[in-house]
């Protein structure tokens, strides 16, 4: 397939540790400067016109490197873009004028109805060729490259006919988006779907990736009493996760990394200690020379 024209506005977000935005955490974030790479936010949350929210986003943009992290617009659909919400990204996007913009590869909505989950997609020619496009239509609108996330999954398709890692590199190298890569989903779904997740890694297009992940995970049980594990963004970031990143970034080189938290939210101390930890370990494996999140 052809790769698309360049894009106009590449991701651009320091190669450091940064933290989900949470308003709670928003007085204890402005009283001091906070040694962090950049700071991500819901694009979903940010849609209205103005309010507290925006308020809070447009201080803290003065000051940080900012990521857009969108979860609605049903990229993985087989169905059109719904339109209004993509121009709703654009004027966000226009706003604030983020490093990073990404989304994930998942479908939302069907039939005109929206489903407030990021649903899995079969792996297959025609779903490719739609993410493409959606991807193309998307970058476009935008006029900036976006970045394409891989999804943690609980089901798996028969029809499935290619590999996530491929079916990623595939629509990276058609639209010309770049990748992001989570590894808590990687790790999830090696469990889940008994796989070998260094395998996953190691055929992971690691060239395309822009920015990475990480986040927490719970256990729970199927009605057969087998194990699952649940992407729940609601605790520290497992040392086996640490552990798979660690790896990535010896390889890949100093990326940008996100710790995802949005449920059980902790204080912004114990905050900026995950953020810590997780900077040492990329200062670690790069050799250094990455700013600090002590």
């Amino acid at each position: 397939m052809r790769r698309a024209r360049a894009p106009l506005q590449p991701s651009r977000l320091p190669p450091n540790v940064g933290l989900g935005f949470k308003p709670e955490h928003f007085a204890a974030i402005a009283a001091e400067p906070q040694p962090l790479g950049f700071f991500e936010v819901h694009a979903e949350n940010y849609m209205g016109a103005g309010g507290v929210p925006h308020a809070q986003l447009a201080r803290l943009r003065e000051h940080y490197a900012l990521s857009i992290h969108g979860v609605g617009l049903s990229i993985g659909s087989l169905e059109p873009l719904d339109r209004n919400h993509l121009a709703r990204l654009k004027r966000l996007c226009d706003r604030y004028n983020p490093e990073s913009v990404s989304e994930h590869l998942a479908w939302s909505s069907h039939g005109g109805a929206f489903y407030n989950d990021l649903l899995p997609l079969p792996y297959t020619d025609e779903t490719l060729a739609a993410v493409i496009s959606h991807v193309d239509e998307a970058q476009t609108a935008l006029g900036r490259r976006i970045l394409l996330e891989n999804p943690a999954t609980y089901v798996r398709f028969e029809e499935s006919a290619i590999p996530e890692t491929e079916f990623l590199a595939e629509a990276a190298r058609a639209s010309g988006c770049g990748l992001l890569l989570d590894v808590n989903n990687v790790f999830v779904c090696a469990r889940n779907h008994a796989y070998d997740a260094l395998a996953y890694l190691a055929d992971f297009p690691i060239d395309e990736i822009s920015e990475i992940h990480l986040a927490g995970h719970f256990e729970t049980f199927e009605a057969d009493g087998s194990p699952l594990l649940i992407d729940a963004h609601g605790c520290v970031v497992s040392g086996a996760v640490l552990d798979l990143y660690a790896g990535v970034i010896a390889r890949a080189g100093p990326l940008p990394t996100l710790i995802e938290w949005d449920n059980n939210v902790p204080d912004w101390r114990t905050m900026r200690a995950q953020a810590a930890i997780v900077q040492e370990r990329l200062d670690h494996a790069t050799g250094g020379g990455a700013k600090s999140a002590a």
